[in-house]
């Protein structure tokens, strides 16, 4: 959208500017423009205790047991009401190296509604990194150093329009995340015609060799908003089984191999921590390869 006031030069980038107010949003300067610690979702330990405890929640499709060089998905496109300035509805992919201890490396890319962060309730491209679990390296889009971007036309932050409608138009977006084999940073394309820029492999640690799994879908956080569920919405904020036009969804979702290759993903899982809040429905078939639907409404008599 930013387009309508005008492009930038050759050999210059778009940067959003930071303002006074948006440092003041953060909770302190030092977290501005980072996840909280233990956001990324582990399929493998649902520990009910955490839930509350970390107040992100997930709906998600995952592979994990091979060496992965990147991933790719075509994501549908809503603006999910948010509750609470300091929650966030976003959906997008994981590029995940390292267990989901202290050293988590973490690459990121996707859409978000995120009033803390950028001051409205708009739906805006992002992207994310950290090489420790989200404790004190990486942040969103530009505001800190490590992703660079090579990009003139397409600005990290920068609002998505149009969006799809309930029962009406549907729009998507296309992100592709995929590993330099020779110089081996991971390299971001939006759409099939602009490549953003990268992540040096020096920002890792374990993602400097390969990913051991991909996520993609949609993520929350519920503060819990006068002790009950958030609704927050996820995705459409509508759940799977309502389908197209309707409910939100990712497709052709694709990772890349050790050739360099695109492909299905073999033998994909899904994982949500509470279904009755915000769920996930995989699927396959012809047109969109391995899809799934996503999304919830949060609060609701199932959900309280």
């Amino acid at each position: 959208m930013w387009h309508q006031n005008g492009l930038c030069q050759e050999n210059t980038i778009p940067i959003r500017r930071t303002k006074k107010e948006d440092v003041f949003r953060a909770s302190s300067i030092r977290r501005y423009g980072k996840k909280t610690h233990l956001s990324t979702p582990n399929p493998s330990s649902v520990d009910p205790a955490m839930l509350n405890e970390n107040g992100h929640q997930h709906a998600i499709a995952y592979v994990e047991g091979d060496k992965y060089y990147g991933a790719k998905a075509t994501i549908n496109v809503w603006q999910p009401s948010i509750q609470q300035g300091n929650e966030f509805s976003l959906s997008q992919l994981w590029i995940l190296g390292g267990s989901f201890g202290q050293d988590l490396n973490s690459i990121e890319a996707g859409w978000q509604v995120s009033p803390d962060l950028y001051g409205d309730n708009n739906t805006r491209l992002f992207t994310y990194w950290t090489s420790d679990a989200y404790q004190a390296t990486g942040c969103y889009n530009l505001l800190c150093s490590g992703f660079i971007q090579t990009n003139n036309q397409i600005a990290m932050g920068a609002s998505i329009f149009p969006i799809s409608n309930y029962g009406g138009s549907q729009y998507d977006i296309n992100i592709l995340v995929w590993k330099d084999p020779k110089e081996g940073n991971w390299w971001l394309q939006f759409g099939n015609d602009y490549v953003l820029g990268y992540w040096p492999s020096f920002l890792f640690s374990y993602l400097a060799d390969s990913a051991s799994m991909i996520e993609w879908g949609g993520e929350v956080v519920n503060t819990e908003p006068d002790g009950s569920h958030t609704s927050t919405q996820m995705g459409s904020g509508h759940f799977p089984e309502e389908g197209f036009g309707k409910s939100s969804y990712f497709k052709n979702i694709q990772v890349v191999d050790s050739s360099n290759n695109l492909k299905a993903p073999r033998g994909i899982g899904s994982f949500t921590e509470q279904s009755n809040c915000y769920d996930v429905q995989n699927g396959n078939n012809g047109d969109w390869g391995t899809y799934f639907y996503y999304g919830g409404p949060g609060k609701n008599p199932n959900c309280p």
